[in-house]
Formats: structure tokens, C-alpha cells, sequence
């Protein structure tokens, strides 16, 4: 193609040259004066339980061209050049090439400097609508919402999840141009954008934020490596809150840092530890082997299995089941635990959703470890039932105590709002579940290992979870994750408030001074 005037003209000489194109390009117009030009579609808000926005686009203009229609004088492209922040290099090499009907100049300005760009009256240099995506709650619902790209594609997390609903078809219309490239008029909308759909989540933004508020003050309290926290309805299995430390603003573009953009509380595993005492007591209850008020003893503190010895921290002696759940006694649930066939410890773990994806329609959600139970050595069963050798995330734990907090029933989570409560899974029997309900209420009181769980005016149930981490083959003996989880009103329980904190660091890391008080505040 020949060059454009304005092209010679930055190269500085002006000779003849425009007057003998002038035929060429008027041909060269007139055969180009027809195009479809796209219209975008407005991608759909996505809004908490009661319409709260947490994800919304604004309407921005984008400064596009037509490097065949393009005529401007060197002053006229410095102008624009210094308007776009483009140097006449960058500004000559985008339209550089002729054969292209559209190029973008420069991505999503503000209006006023949209409205400088069109004053300069450059012929085939026109304004496309587009939207930007923003994001009101900024960091609190980073993981959860995730980001979209600059075309406004979902990138991670729900935006991504949800693209064919939020996204929306953009439309075209076929334009006309004048002889200087200028759009004269719309001749027909050949089809109309169809804007995205609004996605309502479960989430209560204001039980978000504070989710989010408690979760930071204490892993930066305990000087720790993250945190997470789930918030659930107990009647519906709706999410109320997900929240994760550290995290991230979407607002800011550019490359975000993966280990600080991952929603761990639903792609994260860890060993849950003692808050599987619970199933290991309701197993056995439901087999007949034991009653709460059963016998274990656990003195003098170690019991040897195999070639293995497994330790209480602090030594007990005779246990009720109920003290066993209430003091976290290990001894006292490996001793019921080996009273069981496998099997049974199993098919509670199973049936409550360890080992299986919870179907939360989050990208990337895990299905955590469960081995089969044909493979568990003795050991394993003893350990087993106290949260070693399996893990699961935050988000599978807390649902698992769905089981205790309704009297045996399961329900599927949700992070879309629910109509109506899905049919529940009868896992347990309720009377069962009330006796476990019991004991958990026991382990938050004076005595247990989580006073510090307590809510002023509630009765509360709750367990804590205290693991080494997994280092490498062993377990590295420095280093925690501390949790709970918990319920409330114990009377009539209403929401389940699950808190793991990821290697504390400040001298403090059993679950009942680490996680308990984070659970206290956001109950509260």
C-alpha cells in the first residue's frame, strides 16, 4: 500500500506527493465507505445475597483507528501522540499497516480525555465503547470474584467459573464513512448486544467483610503465613462468607502474584487433625461400640501400636467418649477408633464428603486424600482418627459439620444464592448428632480446649485442630496449622464458622489460642 500523507509528513517531506494521491484515495474511500463495526456487550454484575454489588463494569472509551482512512498534518500527531502518551514511533507503527481496518491507539481512557481526542477532528481515528471491570470490595472478595483480562474476559476464580452467563454477546452494526473516514451515520444494527446476566451469590458482603477483617488481624497477630475462613448457613448450605490472607486488590491491573491470588480455602489441603474427633465419636456411636458416657483410659499418655507410639500432649487418665472429644484426648480416639472395622471410619469420612469434590463450582476446587480403607494398616486407622494421613480443605470441613449442626443431615454448599434448600443426605441418626452435639458444646467451656471460642449470650459447640505441617516426607516439627470448627446457637444452630490459620508464628499455634478467638469475633 502507499503511505499515508501524515506518514511522509513526519518523515518531513512535503513535496507534491499529496495532491497526486488524492485521486487514488478517494477511490480507495469510496470503496471502503461500508464496514460493520462491533458493539460491545455490557458483561453482568455480580452481586451479593442481597444485591450488594462485588463485581461491576463501567462504561469507558478506547481510542481505535483506521490506518488506511488516517490524515493528519505533524502537528496533528504530535497532538495525539501526546494526548494517547504515545511516542511518534509507537504511533507511526500502529498504523503502519494499511490493509487493517481497526486498530486499537490506546485501551479504556477516561471520557474528558476521550472527548480531547475526538476535538481534534482526525479523520479515520474514531472512539470504541467498552467497559472496565471494578470491583467494590476490593481485596475482601479477591479469591472468591477473581479478575477479568483487559478484553473483559473472566480470568480466575467466578469470573472465570461463570464466563457464558456474565459475558454476554457483543452485537455489529454496518457503518458509512465519508470521504475522509469520518462515520456518518449507523445504517442498521445487523444484531443487537445481548447484555450478560446478573450472578447472585450466597455471599452476605457485610458477614464477608467481617470474615475477612478477623481473619487478617490474627494471621497478622500470630505473624503468619495465611489464613482462610468459611462462613455457612446451616439450613441451606449456602456460603455466607469465603474469605482468604493474604490477598490481593483486582482493582490494580497487571500481573498478580499466584501465591497471593489463590483462594485456599477451597484448592488448599491440610490435615484437619482434631476436628475429626467428632466423626471418629459419631461412628462409633452409630455402631453400637460405644455410648458417651463409655470408659476409654488413656493413661499413662502413650499407646504403641505396632512399631509406632502415638502421644496425648498432655496426659489424661480415665475418659468418658464425651471427655475424650472435650480434652482432645488422641489415645482416647485411636482406643475407639481400632474398636472399629475400617470400613465403618471410612464410610462416615466418605459419606460427609472427604475424598469427593463438594461441587461448590469453584475452578480448580480439590477433592482432598482419603485412602481406601482396604489399604489402612492399624496405625493408620489409630491415626486416622484424630486427622492425620487424610486431608481436605476448609471448605470440605466445614460442610462435613453440617452433620452435627442439624440433627445427621447433609446438604450441598453453594456459592450461588439459594431459592430454596436442596434435599438433605441423612448420614447420621439425630440422636447421634445431638449426643456429639454435646460434646462439642462441652469442648468450648472451661475444661475444653477452646474457651476462647465463647460468644457472649450463645450457647456455641466447637472443635479445635492443632497439625504439624507436612514437610517434604515427615512432618516438620516447627511448623503448625492451627484450626476450628465450630457452631451456633448450640440451642439451634444457624451458622458454622470454619478457621484455619497456616503456620502461626508468634509462639502461639494451638487451635484453641489461634483459631478459636477469630472464630469468637466473627460469631460475635
Amino acid at each position: 500500500g502507499h503511505l499515508p500523507a501524515w506518514l511522509a509528513a513526519l518523515g518531513g517531506r512535503r513535496c507534491g506527493r499529496q495532491s497526486r494521491h488524492r485521486d487514488l484515495r478517494q477511490q480507495q474511500a469510496e470503496a471502503r465507505s461500508s464496514r460493520v463495526a462491533e458493539i460491545s456487550a455490557t458483561r453482568g454484575r455480580i452481586v451479593d445475597r442481597n444485591n450488594e454489588p462485588l463485581a461491576i463494569s463501567n462504561p469507558v472509551e478506547s481510542v481505535a483507528a483506521s490506518p488506511a482512512d488516517v490524515e493528519m498534518t505533524r502537528e496533528q500527531a504530535q497532538r495525539l501522540g501526546r494526548l494517547l502518551n504515545l511516542g511518534a514511533a509507537d504511533l507511526k507503527k500502529k498504523l503502519a499497516d494499511t490493509s487493517r481496518e481497526f486498530v486499537y491507539l490506546k485501551r479504556q481512557i477516561p471520557p474528558d480525555e476521550a472527548a480531547r481526542v475526538v476535538a481534534l477532528g482526525i479523520p479515520g481515528v474514531f472512539l470504541q465503547r467498552e467497559y472496565r471491570r471494578y470491583y467494590p470490595a476490593g481485596d475482601v472478595t479477591a479469591h472468591l470474584i477473581g479478575f477479568t483480562d483487559v478484553d473483559g474476559k473472566g480470568q480466575e476464580a467466578l469470573e472465570l467459573a461463570f464466563e457464558s452467563e456474565i459475558a454476554g454477546r457483543p452485537g455489529s452494526r454496518r457503518v458509512l464513512r465519508d470521504r475522509l473516514g469520518h462515520i456518518v451515520e449507523d445504517v442498521e444494527s445487523i444484531s443487537k448486544p445481548q447484555d450478560g446476566r446478573t450472578l447472585r451469590l450466597s455471599i452476605d458482603a457485610k458477614i464477608q467483610y467481617l470474615a475477612y477483617r478477623e481473619l487478617k488481624a490474627a494471621v497478622a497477630e500470630h505473624r503468619a503465613r495465611a489464613g482462610g475462613i468459611v462462613v455457612l448457613d446451616v439450613a441451606t448450605g449456602e456460603v455466607l462468607a469465603i474469605a482468604n490472607v493474604p490477598s490481593f486488590n483486582p482493582n490494580n491491573r497487571g500481573r498478580f502474584d499466584p501465591r497471593r491470588t489463590r483462594n485456599r480455602a477451597v484448592i488448599d489441603l491440610f490435615e484437619p487433625g482434631s476436628t475429626l474427633k467428632p466423626f471418629t465419636a459419631a461412628a462409633a456411636l452409630e455402631a453400637g461400640t460405644v455410648t458417651p458416657g463409655s470408659v476409654i483410659q488413656t493413661a499413662p499418655g502413650h499407646l504403641a501400636i505396632g512399631n509406632r507410639v502415638i502421644r496425648d500432649p498432655h496426659p489424661q487418665g480415665a475418659l468418658t467418649v464425651g471427655q475424650v472429644i472435650q480434652k482432645s484426648s488422641n489415645i482416647g480416639a485411636a482406643k475407639i477408633a481400632l474398636e472399629l472395622k475400617p470400613e465403618a471410619l471410612w464410610g462416615l469420612f466418605h459419606q460427609v464428603g472427604f475424598g469427593t469434590q463438594p461441587h461448590s463450582g469453584f475452578p480448580g476446587e480439590v477433592a482432598g486424600k482419603l485412602r481406601a480403607a482396604s489399604a489402612w494398616r492399624p496405625i493408620e486407622q489409630a491415626t486416622m482418627s484424630y486427622g492425620h494421613g487424610i486431608s481436605v480443605s476448609l471448605l470440605q470441613l466445614a460442610r462435613s459439620y453440617l452433620i452435627f449442626a442439624t440433627d445427621g443431615e447433609l446438604r450441598p454448599v453453594t456459592l450461588v444464592r439459594r431459592d430454596a434448600p436442596p434435599e438433605a443426605t441423612r448420614v447420621i441418626s439425630a440422636g447421634t448428632a445431638r449426643a456429639v452435639r454435646r460434646m462439642l458444646e462441652m469442648a468450648v467451656q472451661p475444661g475444653g480446649t477452646a474457651p476462647r471460642a465463647q460468644v457472649v449470650g450463645y450457647r456455641i459447640a466447637g472443635k479445635t485442630g492443632t497439625t504439624h505441617k507436612i514437610d517434604g516426607k515427615g512432618y516438620a516439627p516447627d511448623k503448625y496449622v492451627s484450626s476450628f470448627v465450630g457452631f451456633a446457637p448450640a440451642s439451634r444452630p444457624r451458622l458454622i464458622v470454619a478457621v484455619m490459620i497456616d503456620e502461626p508464628g508468634a509462639g502461639h499455634y494451638y487451635g484453641g489460642a489461634v483459631a478459636a478467638p477469630v472464630f469468637s469475633e466473627v460469631m460475635a
